[in-house]
């Protein structure tokens, strides 16, 4: 009977995650707009995890979900990408798909390993609108031509940095609230997950970036994009 409880409860959080989905990516979305979905379906990710008893964590089996970026090269969501996987307690890396381009695979309980690939695309979709919306402004229009391709990149970097940073505070407030139910979620999850990992027996490794040259006008607007948002995880202690 716990099993088809807990079936029921994946397939609920997975209808809400739709339907945040269907208003955000379909439409576009600001930063603001990812964010907010972010915290709301956090909210929904730890009432799903809270449901769950510790036996039922340690017996669910992990997966991996790739979400494709379509491109040989990195891209700015890179430096983003750890702040995702961390937020949904999963762990990521990136690898070359048959076409040679780029794809993060995430790993972990099939609930978090949704809601990280949810949040890339919900992410991806915010830099791209505001990418957009930025480069109506007068201030890209200062740009030479030949200036344009690294104005582009710098205010995607920042404005992923932006997100990243944001993410990680939501993050600290949510295990803040879930440790103060008694339950160690998080540290449970982490074994299991790392457990799980390990069985794989992958041969990963940590490549250090390349400098990189970046417009300081454009990085600070694309950060700009989303510093001033107060944005609240909507997480009570109750």
């Amino acid at each position: 009977m716990t099993g088809q409880v807990t079936g029921d409860a994946l397939d609920k959080l997975r209808t809400r995650i739709q339907g945040l989905r269907a208003k955000t990516i379909d439409n576009g979305c600001t930063e603001g707009e990812a964010l907010a979905a972010a915290a709301k379906v956090a909210e929904l990710l730890d009432r799903y995890d809270l449901s769950l008893t510790d036996v039922e964590i340690r017996e669910a089996p992990c997966e991996r979900l790739a979400y494709e970026t379509h491109r040989k090269k990195r891209i700015p969501l890179d430096d983003c990408i750890g702040a995702i996987a961390e937020f949904c307690d999963c762990r990521v890396w990136r690898e070359k798909n048959p076409a040679d381009e780029g794809r993060y695979v995430f790993f972990g309980l099939r609930s978090d390993v949704e809601v990280a690939h949810y949040l890339t695309e919900v992410i991806d979709t915010a830099v791209r609108t505001e990418l957009g919306r930025y480069k109506t402004g007068s201030e890209y229009q200062r740009f030479r031509h030949q200036e344009r391709h690294m104005a582009n990149a710098s205010f995607a970097l920042g404005m992923v940095g932006s997100i990243a940073d944001k993410l990680m505070a939501m993050k600290a407030a949510r295990d803040e609230v879930n440790h103060s139910t008694g339950r160690g979620l998080v540290v449970l999850k982490a074994a299991v997950v790392d457990a799980e990992l390990e069985k794989l027996d992958l041969k990963l490794r940590t490549v250090r970036r390349a400098s990189r040259m970046i417009s300081p006008m454009a990085y600070d607007a694309g950060g700009e994009a989303g510093v001033s948002l107060a944005i609240n995880p909507g997480l009570r202690k109750n």
